[in-house]
């Protein structure tokens, strides 16, 4: 019972730390965001995520541990691809992977202030009620981020999945980095274990993260590379919940 209180008065503590300075750094965004490039955009408007890491430490308790950081390209872009399980991975992923154009679903970017900023940072949002028009609008904006050296970032459960469950990968990512001959990057996370999705209570630990190494894709099928990736996210999700 007073463990149950404490969670939900650290979770309080989080969002009276995260929503106004939300609401007050958004206008500076709307404001200058039009005056910066893309990559600089980027860098000022995700500054704020540091904040967020900062203080779900401070308030909740919620560290992180990233092993494989050396796995991520240091030069050109590629597709990076990662499972999907909590509102933490929006938040931190920005700061691994910089930078960025992540694909979102469509709605995201009607939120006010917040989402009108999210939309200034060039997201691939996508309109999931219409698949096939979706997978087209993916590879053909995905390809536009690529060849201006942006790498891209895309959860291909589609929606976010609870720990312990795998969901369906579907191939957009191998599809868009076949199409554009840049590696993949798997990525998986073990978040929903301290704030499940859609959740108020987050719950004290360390988030871990690990990085794979990139997988090439030239003169290889679309199945094969999707089978590879996908092999090798559900194993590392499957160790994270076994705990080793």
């Amino acid at each position: 019972m007073r463990s149950g209180v404490l969670l939900k008065f650290r979770a309080v503590l989080f969002a009276l730390g995260f929503y106004p300075v939300t609401i007050l750094f958004a206008p500076f965004c709307l404001l200058l965001g039009p005056l910066l490039s893309f990559r600089q955009r980027f860098v000022f408007f995700t500054a704020i995520n540091y904040f967020y890491i900062f203080w779900l430490r401070v308030t909740c308790g919620l560290k992180v541990e990233v092993s494989g950081r050396e796995n991520l390209p240091q030069e050109g872009a590629f597709v990076a691809v990662a499972n999907h399980q909590s509102e933490w991975e929006t938040l931190y992923l920005q700061l691994l992977v910089r930078p960025q154009a992540v694909v979102l679903k469509r709605e995201l970017l009607k939120i006010p202030l917040f989402g009108w900023a999210l939309g200034m940072l060039n997201p691939i949002a996508l309109d999931r009620s219409k698949p096939r028009d979706a997978l087209k609008q993916l590879l053909q904006q995905g390809s536009e981020r690529l060849k201006d050296g942006v790498p891209v970032l895309i959860f291909p459960q589609g929606t976010r999945v609870p720990v312990g469950k795998m969901g369906r990968f579907n191939k957009g990512g191998t599809m868009l980095a076949v199409s554009n001959q840049v590696p993949i990057v798997p990525i998986v996370h073990d978040a929903g274990r301290y704030w499940p999705g859609k959740s108020f209570i987050k719950y004290p630990g360390v988030v871990k993260v690990r990085i794979g190494k990139p997988v090439a894709v030239e003169d290889r099928p679309v199945d094969e590379i999707h089978a590879e990736v996908m092999g090798w996210i559900e194993q590392e999700m499957v160790k994270q919940e076994s705990g080793a």
